[in-house]
């Protein structure tokens, strides 16, 4: 069957929203600012983790209850919240007189995280024929990949000749004129407004936050990370027993029943937490075993983004032909192969076996967040895109965050016993064994 081609004329319409997106991926522009940040504010280097926890967390718990809002008042409404939410977080961090201030700011920021990317693939594929879907979730997952390869250098250049607060300021701009040329589409005519399950809403949102906050807890050896758990716990209970007895609550738990669907959420988030281990280590490796100039580093460091985005394009082709579920088996194959490659990282290892490493890890993932958020959106309801790109979305800051707080932990111990390489091969062979046995254990019993 042929696919439909993106004309023009789409490729038109849908800039704002590529653009408004942008801002997103763009904060990996952050990390190369760690060290100013920490010198202008004085504090000590474990206190950063606070800005990537507070925004994470705000923006996973956040995620499926504003997905649910768009699908209700409208994605544009959603959207172009979000990037109004974002304009005033890029200033407020960037002002930040003090760092509580700035930690406000991050948390600001993960609101507009959420409002934009919980909203962002339903907005680009409801007002097109269902047959471009494929290949507009797969621009989506260009404009995610492109902002993370362009994010560090262009956060090393900002930072260098502006200071730290450009790496926060340089992305108002972006939102300001995405937010002046987004759509305004009102909300979707359904006829009588559904209603909205706030109290599920509210427990999903407490129970998302709390599980993730004991997860990075319990990594790092805090026992306050079991009351956490305890609590998320309850919390979660409380809203399987409120969305049981909801006629329309925030995601329907009978989706869980479908044949694949629990798996594929699995699958992404496994797959995910295995290859967030690339971000983790490598630049300590590039950088101190490897002993390469800091700027080819950073450039080895964005082959995997760039393999995310080479694949993007041709994956709403592959969509269309071989379905989502083979696209996503491919994708946890390729992310485990590259992990396994850089696990045969040595100390005098090539420079070009370990771009092909990364660059098979980033293909990997761009092959699995199309064809996962492709499923999501197919498997529910037209009127639940919200919520579909909301799941993807979700299930991959669950791996995202438990691989920054297991294998940190893991990673730790190694290295008190062994030495850094050492540590660096076997967390990458632990790593790389969680998507080949995910893949192994999918497709065997399938061809038995």
């Amino acid at each position: 069957m042929p696919v439909p081609a993106v004309t023009g004329d789409i490729l038109r319409r849908l800039l704002p929203i590529g653009l408004g997106t942008l801002v997103v991926p763009l904060d990996s522009a952050l990390n190369i600012a760690f060290p100013a940040i920490t010198a202008h504010f004085g504090i000590a280097f474990e206190q950063l983790q606070w800005l990537i926890i507070g925004y994470v967390l705000t923006y996973g718990s956040l995620m499926l209850g504003v997905g649910r809002l768009g699908d209700i008042f409208g994605h544009a409404l959603i959207f172009r919240a979000g990037l109004a939410v974002s304009l005033l977080a890029f200033l407020l961090c960037s002002l930040a007189p003090g760092y509580g201030w700035l930690l406000a700011g991050r948390v600001t920021q993960g609101i507009g995280a959420a409002l934009v990317i919980s909203c962002g693939p339903a907005l680009l594929t409801a007002p097109f024929p269902e047959a471009l879907r494929p290949s507009l979730i797969g621009l989506y997952t260009l404009c995610f990949s492109a902002g993370s390869v362009l994010g560090p250098s262009l956060g090393g250049w900002l930072t260098a000749r502006f200071g730290w607060e450009a790496v926060f300021w340089f992305r108002a701009p972006i939102a300001l004129a995405a937010l002046l040329c987004a759509p305004r589409g009102g909300p979707p005519q359904t006829g009588r407004r559904e209603p909205f399950d706030l109290p599920g809403a509210l427990l999903l949102t407490f129970a998302t936050a709390s599980l993730l906050l004991a997860i990075n807890r319990l990594g790092r050896g805090d026992w306050l990370g079991l009351p956490l758990g305890l609590l998320g716990a309850l919390a979660l209970a409380g809203f399987l027993y409120q969305s049981a007895r909801t006629a329309r609550p925030v995601i329907a738990l009978g989706l869980f029943r479908l044949p694949g669907f629990a798996w594929a959420n699995a699958a992404n988030a496994l797959t995910q937490m295995a290859g967030f281990a690339v971000l983790l280590f490598v630049p300590f490796y590039l950088t101190g075993m490897a002993r390469l100039p800091t700027g080819l580093a950073g450039l080895l460091l964005a082959v995997s983004p760039a393999g995310s985005m080479l694949v993007a394009g041709p994956a709403g082709w592959l969509l269309a032909r071989h379905g989502a579920r083979a696209l996503t088996l491919a994708g946890i194959a390729l992310t485990g192969l590259g992990l396994a490659g850089i696990a045969l990282w040595g100390i005098a290892t090539p420079w070009p076996f370990l771009a092909l490493a990364l660059l098979l890890h980033g293909m990997g993932l761009g092959l699995l967040q199309v064809s996962i958020t492709e499923y999501m959106t197919a498997t529910l309801p037209r009127g639940d895109r919200g919520v579909a790109g909301s799941l993807a979305m979700m299930t991959r800051t669950l791996g995202v965050v438990s691989a920054a707080s297991l294998f940190t932990l893991a990673f730790a111990k190694l290295e008190s016993q062994s030495g850094f390489l050492s540590a660096f091969q076997t967390s990458f062979a632990l790593a790389a064994a969680i998507p080949m046995l995910l893949f192994l254990g999918t497709v065997l019993p399938r061809r038995r």
